[in-house]
């Protein structure tokens, strides 16, 4: 419970990048021990979403244009072979289920709705690849992935739709090098506007994060 509800806190920006995060007063609040509290911050960090940082304590990570460049290097490579995989494995049933997100992403309007949406029907694409080995690889990136699609939510949602749209024909159509060039495509779009946006998400003194990383290593 705790784990969940800080990591909707942080995607949602109710935690803001540079926020301490405080064992004994996040316990208080969730009615917990500093036990549960402790495990979901090792989850968090995990994922990328907390750092530890010393003589500071676990502060919100930053979200870098760097990060998000490291983010979409890893999306252009296993999305892509995740909706090729896809093109080959995928039964009526999973078409059906991805069909399902694709029209429950395009139906929504609220920014948060729209990136949880979105974010999912990416995460259907993994798992349809029959890859169990993509899926857990894939997985610890689901946050993150969702929380760059709600900092990104002024982009072209029709533009993302359609793209979504000619994903989910060509995964339907079984034709791998199209899904993959689809998919491509779709992740690649959103590199240069996502990059740019960046520039402005955090006040955090990213040097002074970066300088407790040297140390830690």
């Amino acid at each position: 419970m705790v784990y969940e509800t800080l990591k909707e806190q942080i995607i949602e920006g109710v935690l803001q990048p540079g926020r301490r995060l405080v064992e004994r007063e996040l316990g208080t609040e969730h009615g917990v021990s500093r036990v549960p509290v402790r495990e979901a911050l090792r989850r968090l960090e995990a994922e990328r979403l907390v750092v530890v940082v010393p003589r500071k304590g676990v502060l919100v990570r930053p979200f870098t244009p760097a990060d998000v460049a490291d983010l979409f290097d890893v999306r252009e490579s296993l999305e892509v072979l995740a909706a090729r995989l896809a093109a080959v494995q995928a039964t009526e049933a999973d078409l059906k289920r991805l069909r399902a997100s694709l029209d429950h992403a395009a139906r929504q309007s609220v920014p948060s709705e729209i990136a949880r949406a979105n974010a999912a029907f990416h995460t259907v694409v993994v798992e349809l690849s029959g890859n169990a080995l993509l899926v857990d690889i894939m997985r610890p990136l689901e946050a993150r992935l969702r929380w760059l699609f709600r900092l990104t939510s002024s982009r072209d949602i029709a533009q993302q739709c359609a793209e979504h749209a000619e994903l989910f024909a060509a995964i339907a159509a079984h034709d791998p090098d199209a899904a993959a060039e689809c998919a491509l495509k779709h992740v690649s779009s959103g590199r240069a506007p996502s990059l740019e946006l960046a520039k402005g998400w955090s006040a955090v003194d990213t040097l002074e994060v970066a300088r407790s990383r040297r140390k830690r290593s």
